[in-house]
């Protein structure tokens, strides 16, 4: 990309396109398109093709999606699949009508098998069963995957996708039940540290091992694929580091300061056993993770602590 390309970043007000925003400003990209979900619903393809016909993005980073923890996918797969399909097929889509020259597709690792082999190489996808906790989210993002690679294959784009493994940092998504296990234990720490709650009940055994990477690394990771890399098979954005999630409730309790006990509800699921992504390949053409664990949860609660406690107040 030059410094002048103009760059669609779709999804630019959640937390990978606000930091995708933030790493292109801070490497002197300047001409930086957005738009609100109300002045663009990407889920319309009339209005992402009358988008894409009046702007000519030369680049996009396609950002945007339907997000959210165990219980949010369980209680509403069909909205996942359909939100998450419409909004990547309509701008995938009109990416390749209108001639763009590169896009970069961001899923997740939930893509991968329910069993797949650990660390888990980018060449497993489709080899067995999906978790069923978030079947659907999975299905969507797999498609939109797919999409890009059928394009190039079909037409010659430069359409790229990568999977990255679980997120945190400035403008998560702290809702109480609908966010993923990171914020939700900063939030659910925080409270009962202000309330003096004696005890905090966390699903499950604490036993799932999990790898978790600091949105603003991720960020860094996008542009330098699109400035880097051009291939069919996504590229998977981790640390190659793994810890339990009772190991990650001490970091978080201690982080935000609770004295109190740790209790674990067995009755709830884990979800996947282990999710651990081989980043070898990203790590052979030359990035890796630079935001320690907890360095970066010490970052994610006074984003949580500045941002959206004030504006709950």
């Amino acid at each position: 990309m030059e410094k002048d390309s103009k760059i669609f970043v779709a999804g630019h007000r959640g937390m990978v396109g606000s930091a995708i925003v933030r790493e292109l400003r801070r490497q002197g990209y300047g001409n930086i398109v957005t738009r609100t979900h109300a002045g663009l619903d990407l889920t319309d393809q009339r209005a992402v093709e009358d988008f894409f016909s009046a702007e000519r993005p030369e680049y996009v980073f396609l950002a945007a999606a339907k997000v959210g923890g165990i219980v949010a996918n369980s209680k509403a797969p069909a909205d996942f699949m359909y939100v998450n399909m419409m909004l990547e097929m309509n701008v995938i889509n009109a990416a390749w009508r209108h001639g763009c020259r590169k896009l970069e597709f961001l899923g997740s690792s939930c893509i991968y098998p329910r069993m797949a082999p650990q660390p888990m190489p980018e060449s497993c996808l489709l080899t067995s069963a999906l978790e069923q906790t978030n079947e659907a989210y999975a299905l969507a993002k797999i498609s939109g995957l797919k999409y890009c690679e059928y394009l190039n294959r079909q037409y010659g784009t430069d359409f790229i996708s990568v999977m990255p493994t679980n997120l945190y940092g400035p403008n998560d998504n702290y809702h109480p039940t609908h966010s993923h296990v990171l914020p939700a234990l900063i939030r659910r720490f925080h409270e009962a540290k202000i309330a003096g709650t004696p005890s905090v009940t966390c699903w499950g055994d604490g036993s799932p091992l999990r790898e978790f990477l600091y949105v603003d690394d991720l960020a860094n990771l996008c542009v330098f694929l699109m400035n880097n890399y051009s291939g069919n098979e996504t590229v998977n954005a981790g640390t190659g580091k793994e810890l339990t999630i009772r190991e990650l409730t001490e970091i978080v309790a201690g982080t935000v300061g609770y004295e109190g006990k740790i209790l674990w509800d067995t009755e709830k699921p884990n979800g996947t056993p282990r999710k651990l992504l081989d980043v070898s390949k990203a790590t052979a053409l030359g990035w890796s993770a630079r935001t320690e664990l907890r360095d970066g949860v010490r970052m994610a609660y006074e984003d949580f602590l500045t941002n959206t406690m004030r504006a709950e107040r």
